[in-house]
Protein backbone atom coordinates (compact mmCIF):
# COMPACT_ATOMS: atom_id res chain seq x y z
CA UNK A 1 0.00 0.00 0.00
CA UNK A 2 2.57 2.60 1.13
CA UNK A 3 4.72 1.67 -2.69
CA UNK A 4 1.33 2.06 -4.38
CA UNK A 5 1.25 5.38 -2.66
CA UNK A 6 4.80 6.63 -3.21
CA UNK A 7 4.22 5.76 -7.44
CA UNK A 8 1.25 7.86 -7.23
CA UNK A 9 2.70 10.83 -5.77
CA UNK A 10 5.87 10.42 -7.82
CA UNK A 11 3.66 10.56 -11.00
CA UNK A 12 1.80 13.66 -9.64
CA UNK A 13 5.29 15.24 -8.94
CA UNK A 14 6.07 14.47 -13.13
CA UNK A 15 2.75 15.46 -14.01
CA UNK A 16 3.32 18.91 -12.59
CA UNK A 17 7.07 18.56 -13.61
CA UNK A 18 6.18 18.39 -17.12
CA UNK A 19 2.99 21.32 -17.33
CA UNK A 20 5.26 23.67 -15.12
CA UNK A 21 7.73 23.10 -18.57
CA UNK A 22 4.52 23.17 -20.98
CA UNK A 23 3.58 26.27 -19.34
CA UNK A 24 6.76 27.69 -19.64
CA UNK A 25 7.07 26.60 -23.40
CA UNK A 26 3.88 28.44 -24.34
CA UNK A 27 4.76 31.86 -22.20
CA UNK A 28 8.16 31.67 -24.31
CA UNK A 29 6.44 31.23 -27.23
CA UNK A 30 3.59 34.31 -26.62
CA UNK A 31 6.55 36.57 -25.51
CA UNK A 32 8.63 35.91 -29.11
CA UNK A 33 5.42 36.28 -30.97
CA UNK A 34 4.66 39.68 -29.22
CA UNK A 35 8.44 40.74 -29.37
CA UNK A 36 8.39 39.83 -33.34
CA UNK A 37 5.17 41.76 -33.71
CA UNK A 38 6.84 44.86 -32.36
CA UNK A 39 10.01 43.97 -34.39
CA UNK A 40 8.11 43.41 -37.46
CA UNK A 41 8.25 46.65 -39.32
CA UNK A 42 12.20 47.07 -38.34
CA UNK A 43 12.94 43.62 -39.14
CA UNK A 44 10.58 44.26 -42.76
CA UNK A 45 13.02 47.29 -43.62
CA UNK A 46 16.15 45.79 -43.03
CA UNK A 47 15.55 42.65 -45.04
CA UNK A 48 14.02 44.64 -47.86
CA UNK A 49 16.59 46.73 -48.27
CA UNK A 50 19.16 43.98 -47.56
CA UNK A 51 17.91 41.72 -50.69
CA UNK A 52 15.91 44.77 -52.99
CA UNK A 53 13.51 42.20 -52.22
CA UNK A 54 9.38 43.33 -54.13
CA UNK A 55 11.03 46.67 -55.64
CA UNK A 56 12.16 47.87 -51.95
CA UNK A 57 15.13 50.50 -52.66
CA UNK A 58 18.22 50.80 -51.32
CA UNK A 59 19.97 53.26 -48.56
CA UNK A 60 23.36 55.29 -49.44
CA UNK A 61 25.12 57.69 -47.76
CA UNK A 62 26.86 59.44 -50.46
CA UNK A 63 26.29 59.61 -54.19
CA UNK A 64 28.27 57.55 -57.30
CA UNK A 65 31.08 58.70 -58.71
CA UNK A 66 29.98 58.38 -62.32
CA UNK A 67 27.23 59.91 -63.81
CA UNK A 68 25.86 59.02 -66.74
CA UNK A 69 24.12 60.70 -70.08
CA UNK A 70 21.25 57.87 -70.17
CA UNK A 71 18.05 59.52 -68.35
CA UNK A 72 15.49 57.54 -66.94
CA UNK A 73 11.64 59.27 -65.57
CA UNK A 74 11.32 58.81 -61.78
CA UNK A 75 7.45 59.02 -61.16
CA UNK A 76 5.97 59.12 -57.45
CA UNK A 77 2.79 57.56 -56.34
CA UNK A 78 1.23 57.79 -53.07
CA UNK A 79 -1.70 56.09 -51.17
CA UNK A 80 -3.00 56.20 -47.40
CA UNK A 81 -4.66 53.70 -45.75
CA UNK A 82 -8.51 54.48 -44.67
CA UNK A 83 -7.43 54.11 -41.08
CA UNK A 84 -5.16 56.82 -41.07
CA UNK A 85 -6.78 60.36 -41.64
CA UNK A 86 -3.96 61.68 -43.62
CA UNK A 87 -3.77 64.07 -46.42
CA UNK A 88 -0.15 62.70 -48.48
CA UNK A 89 1.45 63.44 -51.81
CA UNK A 90 3.78 64.64 -53.92
CA UNK A 91 4.68 68.15 -54.81
CA UNK A 92 5.12 67.15 -58.39
CA UNK A 93 4.20 63.86 -60.15
CA UNK A 94 7.32 62.75 -62.17
CA UNK A 95 10.95 64.28 -62.71
CA UNK A 96 14.00 63.50 -65.37
CA UNK A 97 17.15 62.54 -64.11
CA UNK A 98 20.02 61.06 -65.24
CA UNK A 99 22.22 57.75 -63.93
CA UNK A 100 24.11 58.22 -61.44
CA UNK A 101 23.00 62.48 -60.34
CA UNK A 102 21.12 63.20 -57.72
CA UNK A 103 17.35 63.31 -57.68
CA UNK A 104 15.34 64.92 -55.18
CA UNK A 105 11.06 65.07 -54.47
CA UNK A 106 8.80 66.22 -51.94
CA UNK A 107 5.76 65.24 -50.91
CA UNK A 108 3.54 66.61 -48.37
CA UNK A 109 1.43 65.02 -45.33
CA UNK A 110 -1.49 66.71 -42.83
CA UNK A 111 -3.19 65.32 -40.18
CA UNK A 112 -6.86 65.72 -41.05
CA UNK A 113 -8.42 64.66 -37.95
CA UNK A 114 -8.02 66.57 -34.31
CA UNK A 115 -6.10 63.62 -32.23
CA UNK A 116 -2.64 62.69 -33.21
CA UNK A 117 -1.91 60.30 -35.31
CA UNK A 118 0.93 58.45 -35.94
CA UNK A 119 2.00 56.96 -39.55
CA UNK A 120 4.01 54.25 -40.91
CA UNK A 121 5.04 54.23 -44.84
CA UNK A 122 5.74 50.95 -46.67
CA UNK A 123 7.74 51.38 -50.35
CA UNK A 124 8.69 50.11 -53.49
CA UNK A 125 9.59 50.57 -56.65
CA UNK A 126 8.41 49.51 -59.96
CA UNK A 127 9.61 47.54 -62.14
CA UNK A 128 10.21 45.45 -59.11
CA UNK A 129 13.61 44.38 -60.72
CA UNK A 130 15.02 48.17 -60.17
CA UNK A 131 14.98 47.76 -56.61
CA UNK A 132 18.33 47.10 -56.27
CA UNK A 133 19.36 50.24 -58.45
CA UNK A 134 17.45 52.69 -56.97
CA UNK A 135 19.24 54.22 -53.64
CA UNK A 136 17.82 56.74 -51.16
CA UNK A 137 19.87 59.23 -49.46
CA UNK A 138 17.15 60.79 -47.85
CA UNK A 139 13.95 60.01 -46.79
CA UNK A 140 11.32 60.03 -44.38
CA UNK A 141 10.12 56.18 -44.74
CA UNK A 142 12.97 55.34 -42.86
CA UNK A 143 11.05 56.46 -39.09
CA UNK A 144 7.59 56.87 -37.48
CA UNK A 145 5.95 59.91 -38.59
CA UNK A 146 3.82 61.75 -36.05
CA UNK A 147 1.64 64.13 -37.18
CA UNK A 148 -0.22 66.50 -34.56
CA UNK A 149 -4.18 67.77 -35.48
CA UNK A 150 -4.31 69.34 -38.86
CA UNK A 151 -0.45 69.81 -38.81
CA UNK A 152 0.78 70.02 -42.29
CA UNK A 153 4.56 68.47 -43.12
CA UNK A 154 7.13 69.22 -45.76
CA UNK A 155 8.95 65.26 -46.36
CA UNK A 156 11.49 65.49 -48.70
CA UNK A 157 13.64 62.17 -50.68
CA UNK A 158 16.38 62.22 -51.95
CA UNK A 159 17.62 59.46 -54.86
CA UNK A 160 20.05 58.39 -57.24
CA UNK A 161 19.90 55.44 -59.92
CA UNK A 162 22.68 53.09 -59.60
CA UNK A 163 25.07 53.01 -62.57
CA UNK A 164 25.34 49.68 -62.35
CA UNK A 165 22.02 49.82 -63.93
CA UNK A 166 23.62 50.60 -66.92
CA UNK A 167 25.72 47.65 -66.87
CA UNK A 168 23.11 45.09 -66.26
CA UNK A 169 21.57 44.01 -69.52
CA UNK A 170 18.15 42.78 -67.93
CA UNK A 171 17.94 46.81 -67.46
CA UNK A 172 17.87 47.66 -70.84
CA UNK A 173 14.51 48.10 -71.06
CA UNK A 174 13.74 50.93 -68.39
CA UNK A 175 12.80 53.73 -69.41
CA UNK A 176 10.52 54.72 -65.91
CA UNK A 177 10.56 53.75 -62.63
CA UNK A 178 7.92 54.50 -60.38
CA UNK A 179 8.69 54.96 -56.43
CA UNK A 180 5.45 54.22 -54.46
CA UNK A 181 5.00 54.83 -50.96
CA UNK A 182 1.68 53.76 -48.86
CA UNK A 183 1.21 55.41 -45.43
CA UNK A 184 -0.10 53.02 -42.44
CA UNK A 185 -1.44 53.97 -39.11
CA UNK A 186 1.15 52.69 -36.92
CA UNK A 187 0.45 49.20 -35.50
CA UNK A 188 -3.00 49.25 -37.66
CA UNK A 189 -4.16 45.55 -38.34
CA UNK A 190 -3.86 47.83 -42.18
CA UNK A 191 -0.24 47.72 -41.54
CA UNK A 192 0.32 44.07 -40.67
CA UNK A 193 -2.06 42.61 -43.37
CA UNK A 194 0.01 45.25 -45.83
CA UNK A 195 3.64 43.42 -44.95
CA UNK A 196 2.06 40.20 -45.10
CA UNK A 197 0.81 40.62 -48.37
CA UNK A 198 4.20 41.53 -49.63
CA UNK A 199 5.61 38.48 -48.06
CA UNK A 200 2.88 36.15 -49.82
CA UNK A 201 3.59 37.84 -53.25
CA UNK A 202 3.96 35.53 -56.39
Amino acid sequence: MAGHKAEKQGHTVDLAARNKRMGLMVLGVVCAMVGLSFASVPLYNLFCRVTGFGGTTQVAGRLPERILEREVIVRFDTNTSSGLPWDFSPEIKATKVQIGARGMANFFAQNLSKQPSAGTALFNVTPLKVGKYFHKIQCFCFDEQILQPGQRVSMPVMFYVDPALHDDPAMDDVTTITLSYSFFNTDSPELDQAMEAFYNQD
